[in-house]
């Protein structure tokens, strides 16, 4: 069910999101939004942090790719220092 309420913008340009919305759609203190505008319209959207779970499924699926990567590549273990090296322009 939708739910529509009014509220006021203060001197500072704060805007309060009516305590029912906010029960409603679970915000709570100290969430971050994204604001868009565009002809006289703002439109909140909150900004979800993902869950350590799915960060963790993330770093995992990088380091994969990047393991591939490297394999296919060729490089060894240890091709890995003379990479750096040549790349910082240090001598060996």
């Amino acid at each position: 069910m939708e739910c529509i309420d009014i509220t006021s913008m203060s001197s500072r340009g704060q805007i309060v999101i009516p305590q029912r919305l906010r029960e409603k759609l679970g915000f709570l203190e100290g969430e971050k939004f994204i604001v868009m505008g565009e002809e006289g319209t703002l439109i909140l959207k909150r900004i979800e942090k993902p869950s350590k779970e799915d960060l963790i499924k993330k770093l995992d699926m990088i380091t994969e790719k990047t393991r591939k990567k490297v394999e296919k590549s060729g490089i060894k273990e240890s091709d890995i220092s003379k990479i750096v090296h040549k790349t910082r322009g240090v001598r060996e």
